[in-house]
């Protein structure tokens, strides 16, 4: 037994020193390399946009108002909430009301598509086709039918959907104000949200994965919910709570995130599967992939958007965690949460998302080498698998096919936005090539059954509309001089899992704070930006006891503890705000580094020494140490000395 276990160790090894190999090319590759020109990024962007079109106009010619487009046959499609093996719930049911109907209750099947691609087709600066969705979302759609949906799906997609357009109709300063629109997204986001908080009512705070939305939790549904599941609701329940000033929504989902992390093993890891009533986890497999993923981004995710440093310091933890007993550099591999035993050599192609949350993280280095590998497993058969075996160094058995996933791409766009190496570039136009000539379908874009034989399969999911082409958009649009409400509105943005547009507007991110805003931005002579704020104890304070430096044209603060942000000006919250802390006001946290990072002296440039950082450092000293050059052996046994577990 120990031959073949040789065999593959040292397999595993040379595959591994084969994409170092390949890294260490790509690095070394001239700034004046043949890549993708400004012109031709700008034909991408076009054709991307012609991408987004063939299969929304697909939908709506030949789907609406039906679940899903069936791409090969041009049908649309009702699943009536049915599961997929390597998705959760992708399906779901919502009451429609029409006049036409002449008052015939019909139980249709309301299409994800629509909802879920709201916000791209503001971010192309389609006014007219997102009025005409909205106003007709508005008018017809209703929740309140016997019906059981994921918690999970319903949340991401519809919630967050709904929220995002919400907040890009109502609002002058997107470009995309309604004129007539008076708040339904957002009445429809609440009464939705009403419908599923039943789901939490549980011992732990964890809640079920389905729930009915007229009856609530059926009393035999399932205890047994993912880590994701239930992890991953906080940004959408949050930014409601914001705009409804009902705190419940938020609650909830921050319990749940506790009741996840209080389970947590001794070494930091959470599992994949977990018991809601008694808080046994029921899959002790850790990873980044299937089941988990969501839950470290929306960590990160939730203390951006919201400022609250308890996700900040739960992400820090998990993020530890992850590096030291989940990371084989440049892969990442699947242990038993207790014992750091590895359970699972895979490449889950759900991972693919980790490179951009580590951009956002500030942590640059391991991300370009992660992508790096996990792209040359696109490059070896044009798509990525579900599962790529790291053993076998082959497609997994019964995970064989794409159905359209966004995470390589998504990490893409985060890696070229923080480094704007033009390589990454060249990796987006490489997936457009294989979505075009590998994917594309008479009405659409088709599942790859089968990524050895590129075998298209006739369904589409409405995370390609979502997700797939908007980041391929953003990464080509980004270098062609961008002109979007992401990249040049009034706002930052952060994504959610399904991609949506979550902005950082006082509303969202200063909650509870009731602020005057007047005056100027003020420059002292010392470069740094001077305002007042009045403290807790009521003393008005100059806000240059923590300086922030300024750069020429820059976009990043520096503050005395080492705290290194991404900003505009419009960021920048002026005036008497009673009640807020300093950090507060400016929208910041500190952590504690031992020196500041010199703004003249950017951490991370492109090959023409220019292309400053866009991230965000919040990594404390205990995760952002260097990872080491080389690339280390696979070992049978975990840097804890346990046997490679079994099960």
């Amino acid at each position: 037994m120990e031959a073949p276990k040789q065999q593959q160790q040292f397999a595993f090894l040379i595959f591994s020193i084969l994409i170092l190999l390949i890294l260490n090319w790509f690095c070394s590759q001239e700034a004046s390399a043949e890549g993708v020109t400004f012109d031709e990024a700008k034909l991408l962007r076009d054709e991307v946009s012609g991408m987004f079109y063939h299969a929304f106009d697909g939908y709506m010619d030949h789907a609406f108002p039906r679940d899903e487009l069936k791409p090969l046959s041009c049908q649309g499609e009702d699943t009536l909430g049915g599961y997929a093996l390597t998705l959760v719930t992708s399906h779901l049911p919502f009451f429609v009301h029409s006049p036409s109907l002449k008052k015939i209750n019909i139980l249709m099947m309301f299409p994800p598509e629509q909802i879920d691609s709201l916000d791209t087709l503001a971010l192309l600066g389609d006014k007219e086709r997102f009025t005409s969705s909205v106003e007709w979302i508005s008018k017809n759609v209703r929740f309140d039918i016997n019906k059981t949906v994921s918690l999970f799906e319903t949340t991401i997609r519809i919630l967050g959907g709904l929220l995002s357009a919400h907040l890009i109709a109502s609002d002058y300063s997107t470009g995309m104000r309604i004129p007539s629109y008076d708040d339904e997204l957002l009445h429809l986001s609440e009464d939705l949200a009403r419908r599923l908080l039943p789901a939490f009512d549980t011992p732990t705070g964890i809640p079920f994965g389905s729930v009915n939305l007229l009856h609530g939790v059926d009393e035999h549904e399932s205890k047994i919910t993912s880590t994701a599941g239930g992890g991953t609701l906080t940004l959408e329940f949050g930014v409601l709570s914001r705009l409804t000033n009902d705190p419940i929504f938020e609650q909830v989902t921050k319990n749940a995130v506790r009741g996840i992390w209080a389970r947590r093993s001794r070494i930091n890891l959470v599992g994949a599967h977990i018991d809601v009533f008694t808080g046994e986890w029921t899959q002790k497999d850790a990873g980044i992939g299937t089941s988990i993923d969501s839950f470290y981004e929306y960590l990160l995710k939730a203390y951006i958007l919201f400022g609250d440093e308890e996700y900040l310091y739960i992400f820090q933890e998990a993020y530890g965690a992850a590096m030291q007993y989940l990371f084989h550099d440049p892969w990442y591999v699947e242990v038993n949460m207790n014992s750091a035993a590895l359970v699972w050599p895979l490449f889950n192609s759900l991972q693919a998302f980790w490179p951009g949350l580590q951009v956002l993280a500030g942590d640059i280095d391991p991300a370009i080498r992660t992508h790096t590998a996990f792209f040359s497993v696109w490059k070896r058969y044009g798509f990525t698998p579900e599962g790529f075996n790291l053993a076998s160094f082959s497609v997994q058995h019964g995970q064989k096919s794409y159905p359209l996933r966004p995470e390589l791409i998504e990490s893409t766009y985060w890696l070229y936005k923080a480094t704007r190496d033009p390589r990454y570039l060249d990796v987006g136009r490489d997936i457009v090539s294989s979505l075009q000539y590998g994917a594309r379908c008479t009405c659409g874009y088709c599942h790859i059954s089968d990524v050895e034989f590129h075998k298209q399969e006739d369904h589409m999911e409405s995370f390609f509309l979502a997700e797939t082409v908007k980041y391929l958009w953003l990464l080509f649009d980004l270098a062609a001089g961008p002109d979007n409400i992401v990249e040049s509105g009034p706002y930052k943005y952060i994504f959610s899992t399904e991609g949506h547009l979550l902005p950082m507007t006082p509303k969202i991110s200063l909650v509870n704070e009731h602020c005057l805003y007047f005056g100027a931005y003020c420059k002292s002579t010392l470069g740094y930006p001077s305002s007042s704020y009045v403290s807790k104890e009521g003393h008005q304070t100059a806000s240059n006891s923590s300086r922030f430096q300024r750069g020429l044209g820059s976009t990043s603060y520096v503050t005395k503890y080492g705290f290194h942000k991404s900003a505009s000006v419009s960021e920048i919250v002026k005036g008497f705000c009673p009640g807020l802390t300093h950090e507060q006001m400016y929208g910041l946290s500190y952590v504690a580094l031992p020196e500041a990072v010199p703004v003249d002296e950017p951490t991370h440039q492109n090959e023409n020494g220019g292309g400053q950082s866009q991230a965000i450092v919040m990594l404390s000293d205990s995760v952002s140490n260097p990872v080491p050059a080389e690339v280390p052996k696979f070992h049978e046994t975990t840097n804890q000395g346990s046997a490679i577990d079994q099960r």
